[in-house]
């Protein structure tokens, strides 16, 4: 059985530094998914031995025979790659054989790939926990001993079925080494040793850079067994998506917020906040650009769960979680669906990838932002990621920049001037066509309201969970905007540190922002 642990259970398997997404035991060098490389569409390229064997053994269980079929003749499907984020650890259900205690690949039948609604035959899942680069790349290692590399299952597939859509999500546990980062910080808090974004922010650009590189290579790598198999880049749809944050510092705006420790939010709220406003984004940041280097398609997650973090209202994520059914004392593997996507999760990853693979088809988007602005569970696809939707807005008055106060976004933080800084993610802001709401670039979850809807000269404005309430609502004219209620009121920045307030419209230049 699977139980919510004490604080003494979590400090003990914490405290033994282990990491939620470790690596599994080393295995055999894999025998290489293909024999050659073929660059144009053609008859697929013969398999090592040892994947022709496995290609038949599949290939029965599908079609009832070990013969490999003309391309019209095969069953369509899905596949995912990757690592713990899309295998499907922390739903709590898995595959047989993948719950240990050989095998932590955590492969859940309700992962993503299995709830799409993309009109397919059959769906792989080949992610794995703890999987790194080198356990997806051609002639890399597999994680554990009836495991094969990941491209090797691709290579296999793609020859038994017709693709259509190949999703890879990995980067994570390269350089990054996000899951030991995450058992650090909520160790630090246990332990009351201080919070862990001093330790970990002045080398996490670099971090991200070392990761981008293999991330590249595996997507190169991945298209070559395509190729291989026998298809053109054009026949299949080949996704990169980024990871959503799965933590953020606004858990007490929760009105039914249980506590850190029953809501398994543990960890310091400081570092949430910079996990979700600075370590999440350049991790981002540097898979979009593995996947605009390698002409893949890439889908921009990460701001997927903003309002749904652990301890949110309708989370989608997993907190800190012990198995107490594992061995005692708790190690690596009775924490590692910590912090990682539940069902509700991988059904807004499901949504995304339907919505990626349906706009893909019409030719429209190469590269598109999911995220649930609504905040009523229903993500939705924007064209472009996010770091393009969002911009400052600067004031033409005072020449500052709007942002709330001290980069915070609880609820009633103040909005006021402040000096603008390139880069820097507190001073941008969306406006969204669709409800009118101007939304923090710290998380679409808040936008700017006026408070208790007093539309009238001198009301201060602030940030609020998203609502889609009239108060915060806003028409955009001629680099202005103005309260839906009261068109004759602007958004004004007096003077140089004043707080953004409603003024009757006069063109000032302190009412446009650009």
């Amino acid at each position: 059985m699977r139980h919510r642990s004490g604080l003494l259970a979590a400090a003990l398997a914490l405290a033994l530094g282990g990491a939620a997404l470790a690596t599994g035991p080393a295995a055999q060098a894999s025998p290489a998914a293909t024999t050659g490389a073929s660059q144009e569409r053609g008859q697929p390229t013969p398999l090592a031995p040892e994947l022709e064997k496995e290609r038949e053994r599949q290939a029965r269980e599908l079609y009832g025979d070990g013969a490999q079929r003309p391309v019209e003749e095969r069953r369509t499907s899905l596949i995912t790659l990757g690592d713990s984020e899309i295998s499907g650890e922390g739903v709590g259900t898995y595959e047989p054989g993948t719950d240990g205690p050989d095998n932590w690949c955590h492969r859940s039948p309700d992962a993503a790939v299995h709830r799409t609604g993309i009109p397919v035959q059959e769906t792989f899942n080949v992610a794995c926990s703890g999987a790194n680069s080198e356990n997806i790349r051609i002639g890399g290692t597999p994680q554990y001993a009836d495991e094969l590399v990941q491209s090797d299952s691709l290579a296999v597939t793609a020859r038994n079925t017709r693709l259509k859509q190949v999703v890879l999500v990995a980067g994570a546990n390269d350089d990054l080494q996000f899951g030991p980062v995450m058992t650090d910080c909520v160790t630090r808090w246990f332990l009351r040793k201080g919070a862990c974004q001093p330790v970990y922010e002045p080398g996490w650009q670099q971090r991200v850079d070392g990761l981008v590189p293999k991330v590249e290579r595996t997507v190169t790598d991945l298209k070559s067994v395509m190729r291989d198999a026998g298809y053109a880049d054009g026949d299949y749809q080949l996704v990169v998506m980024s990871y959503p944050s799965p933590i953020g510092p606004d858990i007490e705006d929760n009105p039914d917020f249980p506590g850190k420790l029953p809501g398994g939010c543990t960890g310091y709220t400081s570092d949430s906040g910079w996990g979700r406003n600075t370590a999440v984004p350049a991790f981002e940041k540097g898979v979009r650009a593995a996947a605009e280097n390698t002409g893949a398609d890439y889908l921009d997650a990460s701001r997927l769960f903003h309002g749904h973090e652990v301890c949110m209202e309708d989370a989608w994520a997993r907190g800190l979680y012990v198995e107490l059914s594992n061995p005692f004392p708790p190690d690596e593997n009775s924490v590692r669906q910590s912090f990682h996507p539940n069902a509700r999760g991988h059904a807004a990853f499901a949504s995304c990838l339907t919505q990626m693979y349906e706009t893909a088809r019409n030719g429209s988007v190469r590269e598109a932002s999911c995220a649930d602005p609504s905040g009523r569970g229903e993500p939705r696809l924007y064209q472009l990621a996010w770091d393009d939707a969002f911009v400052p807005l600067r004031s033409s008055g005072t020449g500052e920049c709007l942002a709330p106060d001290g980069g915070s976004t609880r609820d009633g933080t103040a909005v006021r001037g402040q000096e603008c800084a390139p880069g820097e993610r507190a001073q941008t802001w969306w406006y969204d066509e669709d409800t009118r709401a101007l939304r923090t670039g710290l998380t679409h979850d808040r936008c700017l309201d006026v408070p208790e809807g007093r539309a009238e000269p001198g009301t201060e404005l602030v940030l609020w969970n998203c609502s889609a309430e009239t108060q915060q609502r806003f028409l955009r004219q001629d680099g202005t905007f103005r309260p839906v209620a009261a068109p004759d009121l602007c958004l004004t920045l007096d003077t140089t540190g004043a707080p953004t307030r409603l003024t009757p419209c006069t063109d000032s230049p302190n009412q446009h922002f650009t």
